[in-house]
């Protein structure tokens, strides 16, 4: 054992979670020459770049229209703005996610509905949903009413968590049937597909992206986008992320101030021509670390992720569910592996949102989801033989 004259030796290799150097160095002069063009133009706020960024992205996720914001979370709350969203409404969305998910239903006044999560893809259970609207739910008017509270269940928001599409398939029923307006958070799942080759963000009336710098598409600071496909729901949120306006200084709506970065939208432009070079090495990864760990024979200690057959998983993170994961990340932390837990504390257990009344056991796939998971470096740049050291100290972990 190492002592205080004798420290330990350093690791034999390092593995961050993301270096986002290794991307920027081959592309740092095209776009430091495209900030440069924007500098000189002193054109900063909703130019010709954000112009090409809209049409870029919205064609991507194979929508018509794209409304470019200050961030993914902004994203959020302009869709439920836009919706109509308000209080004494009830969105419908998973507790296995990043707080904006929830924290802008509340923003906008409305009232989170958490459903559990699918135990293999971590996405927003049909299941779970159908179970919630069939058994709390009633038609009253024509509208789809929570029976305990009396709160107008408005709209569904699933998530497209890790770069994985949900089953929208069955959501997108049950939203048809109780006439829910649907937003789906896509904030980790650009260029995503499913089965039939559908992109997040193309099933619902809005989807939200988020180019948050650690994201596949990542920004240098904070923007995000909404995509939708109808031109009056666009229209309308062209003018409420501009204060509302419309012509400049007339309101006849009350928005908020969440104009994308002209700067921003020049950097995701350029990036944007090598998403589905990154992508498709995110998945190489990936498949890399299936079968080592398939390899490395280490039973129920390991679980690796779960991918619907034929869809496009675009490894925004990898996740495994690990046995003492807590243990398990401290190890490969004195190793040099850089790690993360996404998330380890499901939202209707998070103190702000205890007036919802929620208790342990009401999520039990994200309450062991939140125990159990753990994220592992994934990033395009990384080596095979980082990745493999990664799994060697894991294996070495559960051996010892």
């Amino acid at each position: 054992m190492a002592t205080p004259l004798q420290p330990k030796s350093a690791p034999a290799m390092q593995v961050p979670l993301l270096d986002l150097k290794l991307q920027y160095e081959p592309l740092a002069r095209e776009i430091q020459e495209a900030i440069g063009r924007v500098c000189a133009s002193q054109h900063f706020i909703l130019g010709p770049q954000v112009k090409e960024l809209e049409g870029a992205i919205a064609s991507y996720s194979q929508c018509r229209f794209g409304i470019g914001v200050s961030s993914g979370t902004d994203a959020l709350l302009l869709a439920l703005m836009a919706l109509g969203i308000g209080p004494g409404d009830e969105v419908i969305t998973s507790p296995f996610t990043f707080f904006a998910t929830a924290g802008t239903i509340a923003r906008a006044g409305a009232r989170p509905v958490f459903c559990d999560i699918d135990a293999a893809t971590f996405n927003l259970s049909p299941a779970a949903v159908e179970a919630f609207v069939a058994g709390q739910c009633e038609m009253r008017a024509g509208v789809l009413t929570n029976k305990r509270t009396g709160g107008r269940v408005r709209a569904l928001m699933p998530v497209h968590l890790y770069g994985q599409v949900a089953d929208m398939d069955p959501l997108m029923a049950i939203a048809r049937r109780g006439s829910l307006k649907v937003i789906e958070d896509a904030a980790q799942a650009i260029g995503a597909a499913d089965a039939q080759g559908r992109r997040a963000c193309s099933f619902g009336d809005i989807g939200c992206l988020s180019f948050f710098p650690t994201k596949n598409l990542g920004a240098f600071g904070d923007a995000g986008l909404c995509v939708a496909n109808d031109a009056s729901l666009a229209e309308r949120m062209e003018v409420l992320r501009v204060h509302g306006g419309k012509p400049k200084y007339y309101h006849a709506l009350i928005g908020g101030n969440f104009r994308i970065d002209e700067l921003q939208a020049a950097v995701l432009n350029i990036k944007l021509r090598h998403l589905d070079a990154w992508s498709a090495a995110r998945q190489r990864n990936a498949a890399f670390y299936d079968a080592a760990f398939a390899r490395a024979q280490l039973g129920a200690a390991v679980r690796t992720p779960v991918a619907n057959p034929g869809g496009r998983h675009i490894y925004n993170q990898y996740v495994i569910r690990a046995r003492d994961r807590d243990a398990l990340r401290a190890h490969l932390a004195g190793a040099g592996v850089g790690t993360e837990i996404y998330y380890p504390v499901p939202l209707h257990l998070q103190q702000c949102f205890a007036y919802l009344g929620g208790s342990a056991g009401d999520c039990p796939e994200s309450e062991r989801a939140a125990h159990e998971t753990l994220a592992l470096p994934i990033f395009p740049e990384l080596r095979e033989t980082q990745l493999q050291y990664v799994v060697d100290t894991v294996a070495a972990y559960y051996r010892r």
